[in-house]
């Protein structure tokens, strides 16, 4: 009678919670995405067949391009690849149900071999940026078929860079710890070694870096010196690192987790390592500015509405951020919940296009068909690709699987247009913090611990 009891319920004890999602799906179809941006010489296993070799005479090659278009920018790379290296470092069982871990060490390992390449100790030279922003923009096409120069410009001692620096010593330094657990003990000291030599330069000259101010131009470099000593810290148990993360961590409440501010980044980490309640308190802070009446708009449907610009991003990030700060005690069914409830929206709880519309490309039977992005938007070769396709209201020939595209108004309205760039565009920054968010809620139901959710708009198919 037991046994037939416990039967009886099994099922219900296994079933996904209510409003739950393919959440490995769409984590496996964000590293898709990421594949799709690769520069360089692509491998034999090239999971996207529209894509090809390019860039293969970049001063560094390798690397993401950064989104829709073709430069690769060093602030938002390293920005991007910290965030994704830390999902798998305190998710990598959500991978592991995801069954993509190998594909997440394979994705995140381009652009840390691109960092070791961009950096030379010896010249104490750091490549930061590959390709004009405005050459680039000018241009519509494949990256397969650029002819226009790629400049590249570099951080040194007589140009101060020491933002984008950190934030790549940082990376760095988080990719020694994941692929030391992986067991690759070589590439993990290779990886710590340049992450050493690389803070240090970025200690000894500070001064942010100006050459790109038009794209991606930073506030500070305090809080990128902050993450790359604390992942140091984590990586060698070294208390210098430690020291120089509390001196260089700030007191105020960040306005979003993004690649220009990594303050509640450091704050979490500094929480988790030193257990002193002024971080958690700081962690707290930013987390309730992000809930109801806490300053931040919402739209009707529930998506934390941060800015225009990547209103996603700054949505998947938070979202991420909670469900790091649940695992180390902050109101953790509060926000384990509420991060879910954003991701849920970007899935589908949402009614745009009749409701059910996943705002990550490929997931569900909606999504966005224009994303601002050249390369999917081009036929197969050999067929031409240029502005005409860039003015065309026909979907994109290719499906740029896994892509989060920008997101939606203030008030849910969303237009699937390929030249509406702010709400269309997709770069490697709106993914990362969602990607790895995907990886907690995945963490969560390995644990059987995924919440109730409580959508505004949930999707019913």
């Amino acid at each position: 009678m037991y046994v037939a009891c416990l039967l009886a319920l099994l099922p219900c004890l296994l079933a996904p919670a209510q409003g739950a999602k393919n959440y490995g799906s769409a984590l496996q179809k964000s590293i898709l995405f990421f594949d799709a941006q690769r520069s360089g010489k692509l491998p034999a296993n090239n999971p996207v067949h529209w894509r090809g070799d390019s860039g293969l005479h970049d001063c560094v090659v390798g690397g993401w391009y950064d989104a829709g278009d073709h430069v690769k920018f060093g602030l938002p790379m390293s920005s991007s690849t910290t965030l994704l290296l830390w999902g798998i470092n305190r998710f990598k069982d959500g991978y592991t149900r995801a069954n993509q871990l190998n594909q997440a060490y394979d994705s995140v390992k381009w652009p840390l071999d691109y960092f070791l390449r961009a950096w030379n100790p010896n010249t104490h030279t750091l490549t930061v940026q590959v390709g004009d922003g405005n050459a680039d923009h000018a241009w519509w096409g494949r990256p397969e078929d650029m002819t226009m120069a790629r400049p590249c410009q570099t951080v040194t001692t007589a140009h101060k860079g020491s933002d984008i620096a950190a934030g790549t010593a940082a990376a760095l330094a988080a990719g020694s710890i994941v692929f030391k657990d992986k067991g690759d003990a070589a590439y993990s000291n290779q990886l710590l070694h340049a992450a050493e030599t690389l803070y240090a330069f970025a200690k000894a000259n500070r001064g942010v870096f100006t050459g790109a101010a038009a794209f991606y131009s930073s506030s500070g470099d305090r809080d990128e010196l902050c993450e790359a000593s604390i992942w140091l810290y984590k990586a060698t148990r070294n208390a210098a690192f430690l020291n120089d993360a509390k001196s260089f961590a700030e007191t105020a409440t960040a306005w979003a987790l993004g690649w220009d501010d990594k303050k509640v980044a450091c704050q979490q980490l500094l929480w988790e390592e030193t257990k002193d309640a002024h971080y958690r308190n700081l962690v707290a802070a930013f987390l309730q500015s992000w809930q109801p009446g806490g300053g931040i708009a919402y739209t009707p449907c529930g998506l934390a509405w941060r800015d225009k610009w990547g209103a996603n991003r700054y949505a998947g990030n938070s979202a991420f951020v909670a469900l790091v700060a649940a695992e180390s005690g902050i109101d953790a069914a509060k926000y384990r919940a509420w991060a879910t409830e954003q991701i849920n929206y970007l899935l589908g709880d949402n009614h745009h296009a009749g409701g059910c519309f996943s705002f990550e490309i490929g997931y569900g039977s909606k999504y966005p068909t224009q994303p601002h992005h050249r390369g999917a938007s081009c036929p197969n070769r050999p067929a031409a690709c240029s502005w005409d396709q860039y003015n065309s209201h026909s979907a994109n020939p290719q499906v740029l699987q896994g892509a989060l595209v920008g997101g939606p108004d203030q008030n849910d309205a969303y237009t699937d247009l390929r030249s509406d760039y702010v709400h269309n565009e997709v770069t490697t920054d709106y993914n990362a913090g969602f990607q790895s968010a995907l990886a907690g809620i995945l963490h969560l139901q390995a644990h059987n611990a995924l919440p109730a959710t409580h959508n505004k708009c949930p999707c019913n198919q």
